[in-house]
């Protein structure tokens, strides 16, 4: 039963890739959301499965960004080696990051994170020939989705390019959901719930939450590619600290512990800051209200409170059918 609920939110997932194009006006800002629902998703791996609060997403990002437009920009590669280039980047530095990072807990394993993401906030604003420092790397090119020199799918209009990472993204949660459906996903919910006890049966917690790491940086780093190729730009600011703030604050508000509900927290962010933004400058102080909502009310996000409504809604009918039921015994017998 479980495995057929976690293949319908492949479905789910699928089902937002192909509404977004019915309901916004922008490909770019569709894009825009599937991109950091991807990011959301390797935040997810470690804050709901894992249970380690770092604010060094934006490195693997950041480093994703780099990675994809200096190899199309220098080394003129196709679409797929780009990105994978970009996932293996944020890999590595996850691995590096990730190796030190997990040798404290808590508050400690928290300023480690920040730690190293002002580290390389401050290595790609100083190494400005492989960076382009403060002004980034611009003019990056999109190239179409190719296999074997053949081109599969264009990339030329914002909506083209949608439908590829509408793919990807689709591809990529599928997997995810795979990974946390496995003995590794069930292991790490062991970690993350009694660290202690895992590794006294026998785990190596260590590896564990370095395999996390990992895994969530590959994750990250392909979203931070298909924003470089999205915005043509890869800035200084996709590596800073708000960056990793912005991807953890999204994963809170659609809830932890469910890859669906990044995709909620995703969207929702992408949107309403979209929204606001144009309402108001200040637009953040709404966002940072709303927070706190969810921290105070709403603990499991707006995942868990779309599965409240939808659990309140069964028991009414539950109720309403039951009474029914009674009804007609009742007039039966008498």
């Amino acid at each position: 039963m479980k495995q057929i609920a976690h293949f319908r939110y492949t479905l789910l997932a699928a089902a937002v890739a192909l509404l977004l194009p019915l309901l916004l006006p922008s490909g770019t800002l569709a894009t825009e959301v599937l991109v950091f629902a991807l990011a959301a998703l390797g935040c997810n791996l470690l804050l709901g499965y894992t249970g380690l609060m770092s604010f060094g997403q934006g490195i693997f990002f950041g480093v994703g960004s780099y990675t994809a437009g200096v190899v199309l920009l220098q080394w003129k590669l196709a679409l797929l080696p780009a990105l994978a280039l970009a996932a293996l980047g944020g890999a590595l530095v996850a691995l590096l990051v990730g190796w030190f990072s997990i040798r404290q807990r808590g508050t400690y394993f928290v300023m480690l994170t920040l730690a190293f993401a002002q580290m390389f906030y401050f290595l790609a604003y100083t190494m400005k020939d492989v960076t382009g420092g403060d002004n980034g790397l611009l003019d990056i090119p999109r190239p179409p989705l190719a296999l074997f020199g053949l081109t599969l799918l264009p990339t030329t209009s914002s909506w083209q390019y949608y439908t590829v990472v509408a793919i990807l993204f689709v591809l990529v949660f599928w997997l995810l959901q795979r990974v946390v459906d496995s003995v590794l996903g069930k292991t790490l919910l062991a970690v993350r719930e009694n660290e202690a006890r895992a590794s006294a049966l026998g785990y190596d917690v260590r590896l564990l939450k370095l395999a996390a790491f990992v895994i969530s940086g590959a994750v990250t780093g392909l979203a931070g590619g298909l924003h470089a190729m999205m915005t043509g730009v890869a800035p200084l600011s996709n590596i800073e600290y708000h960056t990793s703030e912005a991807i953890l604050v999204m994963t809170v508000i659609g809830g932890t512990g469910n890859l669906f509900a990044s995709v909620l927290g995703a969207s929702f962010y992408v949107l309403v800051g979209n929204w606001l933004s144009t309402l108001w400058p200040r637009w953040l102080m709404l966002l940072g209200l709303l927070l706190i909502a969810v921290s105070l009310y709403m603990q499991k996000g707006l995942f868990g409170l779309t599965m409240k409504i939808i659990d309140a809604v069964r028991g009414n009918k539950g109720a309403s059918a039951q009474a029914a039921t009674a009804t007609a015994t009742k007039e039966k017998h008498s």
